[in-house]
């Protein structure tokens, strides 16, 4: 035994210290404690272990449940996927119908929007007469416009269709010397011949339209 005065080691049995004289039982005393406190340790190093190896197994059954839903989940959603392959396929089938009739609506619309106001004639002049103009069959706009010399009595342009269509502007002795311009359209079921009539004029012009 250790004796805790000096240090001196002695034997087991004595109960005072060989060397300095000092008494044992004090040291004896105190390594009570001591070796209860490292049985106290032990048993919380056990416990902790303890609980270590549960953790580890408590974890584990949780990986092998988790592993068996992600089976699961697998399998329904490549059943899922197949549905909506299938399902995919079918509206595939419907929109390729329906782009079909859309591209055969969009090609008469393109048709119909295709044509427009074409220009078959534009003439111009100044003073005053008159002049006849051919004009087609068909769907057609005529814009007239003139500006007067200084009024006298009544300047005008006039347009008149063999058909009796008519178009015009003029300006009478207190009239305001001012370009103004008229348009007028007609169907025409053949040829016709239109007349430019114009009286004391500065400048004048008339253009023909056929839609197409």
């Amino acid at each position: 035994m250790k004796c805790n005065n000096c240090g001196f080691e002695n034997k087991d049995a004595a109960k005072f210290c060989t060397k300095c004289g000092a008494s044992l039982n004090e040291s004896k005393a105190s390594e009570g404690p001591v070796q209860e406190s490292n049985t106290t340790k032990y048993a919380i190093i056990a416990l902790i272990i303890v609980i270590i190896v549960l953790v580890a197994c408590l974890g584990y059954f949780m990986g092998t449940m988790n592993s068996n839903d992600s089976v699961h989940s697998s399998d329904d959603s490549k059943n899922s996927s197949s549905s909506k392959s299938v399902q995919s396929d079918d509206d595939s089938n419907s929109n390729e119908q329906t782009s079909s009739v859309s591209s055969s609506q969009s090609s008469t619309t393109k048709a119909t929007e295709s044509k427009s106001w074409v220009s078959i004639g534009s003439y111009s002049g100044s003073g005053s007469g008159s002049q006849t103009i051919e004009v087609p069959a068909g769907e057609i706009m005529v814009k007239l416009s003139a500006y007067p010399i200084k009024n006298y009595a009544t300047n005008h342009l006039y347009v008149t269709g063999s058909n009796g269509q008519s178009g015009g502007v003029d300006w009478g002795s207190h009239s305001d010397v001012e370009t103004r311009s008229d348009s007028f359209t007609c169907t025409l079921s053949s040829t016709q011949t239109f007349t430019i009539d114009y009286y004391e004029t500065v400048s004048w012009e008339v253009e023909f339209y056929r839609y197409q």
